[in-house]
């Protein structure tokens, strides 16, 4: 029979923030490979999960950027001051999530998922 594999808890915390906290670096379009990277070099199941949500956050993050910043000029900076509070904000809580409670993926909430 065999034994489950055992993932080292804080090496999960530091690559799942990691993914997460990518977002942070978004301006710069290398900021994705992050997530991709860790996809693709961890074995950790909650690893790669997180690695996921991640990606699909920064599709999100940029799907609602090109909406967003024209109509900034229409609001006068708010739809793109709102949006980015919230995508800094979800990216805050997701951190927080991942050193908290290591052993389960974040799903941020309201977002389009294409992984």
């Amino acid at each position: 029979m065999q034994t489950p594999e055992v993932f080292d808890p804080d090496k999960r915390k530091l690559l799942s923030a990691l993914a997460h906290g990518s977002i942070f670096f978004s301006g710069l379009l290398v900021s994705i490979g992050i997530p991709i990277a860790l996809l693709f070099v961890s074995n950790d199941p909650v690893v790669k999960d997180n690695a996921r949500e991640a990606i699909n956050f920064h599709f999100n993050v940029w799907l609602y950027g090109v909406i967003l910043i024209p109509l900034s000029f229409i609001t006068f900076g708010l739809a793109g001051g709102i949006w980015w509070l919230v995508h800094w904000g979800l990216t805050a809580w997701a951190i927080v999530h991942c050193l908290n409670t290591p052993d389960q993926a974040f799903r941020y909430p309201f977002i389009f998922r294409l992984l």
